[in-house]
């Protein structure tokens, strides 16, 4: 095969894949706490025809070389894990955080997730859950007769009950945070899993030690740039159709040689 054939073969697949990130992205552009995803590149190995700094008399020497690279590929993916815009609902059960941290619910299995989504709804026995009807954790069970819920800045849960002037302090939403967030693995449904490469959770009070703070009747946005997507999706077209033009302009060279001889 032509050389210059396979590495753009490689440019074509890379710039498939990048343009699937994108279309992510921009897909979740309206998904409350979606962190969006950077494609992350690297070049393959490399031909060395002349190595760099050989020798090519008594004094002297190669200044660089002759190698040829074989194209690139797609390494990994990057969480980015900058906070979205706060957008106020007046919703009393949701909630934001300003800053690092995470959620913690306990999936339908009993391992624990994580998330930045704070849409929170009561299920049949009045707790706590995500859209998906999954537990937050530490759980936190309203009483009957309850005339206002709230929480604070720091994730304590207080109620005041019918025919108590009191409020009712039920328990505190705690934060997660991990040394390497983007080491976490996405699973869907808003929820992030622990990994090797994220590091064990630190649980924490919210606005302590590093942590943010809890805003009840507000929701963190999406961290999507739409003008920053449509600007590399356009890139990512223009190096594409560049790759096709290479192998274009490859099967020409081929097709003069096989015509020629």
């Amino acid at each position: 095969m032509h050389g210059a054939l396979h590495v753009a073969k490689t440019g074509l697949s890379a710039q498939d894949t990048q343009l699937k990130v994108i279309s992510n992205n921009l897909a979740n552009a309206n998904t409350v706490g979606f962190k969006k995803d950077r494609l992350e590149f690297e070049d393959l190995l490399y031909q060395v025809r002349r190595q760099p700094g050989a020798a090519t008399g008594e004094d002297s020497q190669l200044p660089s070389g002759l190698q040829l690279g074989s194209g690139v590929r797609t390494v990994g993916t990057q969480k980015m894990f900058q906070t979205g815009d706060l957008q106020i609902t007046d919703q009393p059960f949701d909630v934001a955080i300003n800053g690092r941290g995470f959620i913690q619910v306990t999936q339908p299995n009993g391992d624990a997730a994580y998330t930045r989504n704070g849409t929170l709804h009561l299920d049949g026995e009045s707790r706590l859950v995500t859209a998906e009807g999954y537990l937050i954790e530490p759980a936190i069970t309203l009483p009957e007769g309850v005339t206002n819920f709230s929480v604070g800045g720091d994730g304590t849960v207080s109620v005041s009950v019918a025919g108590d002037p009191n409020p009712v302090e039920l328990g505190q939403l705690e934060l997660a945070d991990f040394a390497n967030p983007q080491g976490l693995q996405a699973i869907g449904q808003n929820l992030f899993i622990e990994t090797a490469a994220s590091g064990a959770p630190v649980i924490g009070v919210a606005g302590e030690d590093g942590l943010g703070m809890l805003q009840q009747g507000v929701l963190e946005g999406s961290n999507v740039n739409a003008v920053e997507e449509l600007v590399n999706m356009i890139t990512t077209q223009r190096a594409y159709e560049m790759n096709s033009k290479v192998i274009s302009t490859a099967d020409e060279m081929l097709g003069y040689v096989s015509q020629q001889l």
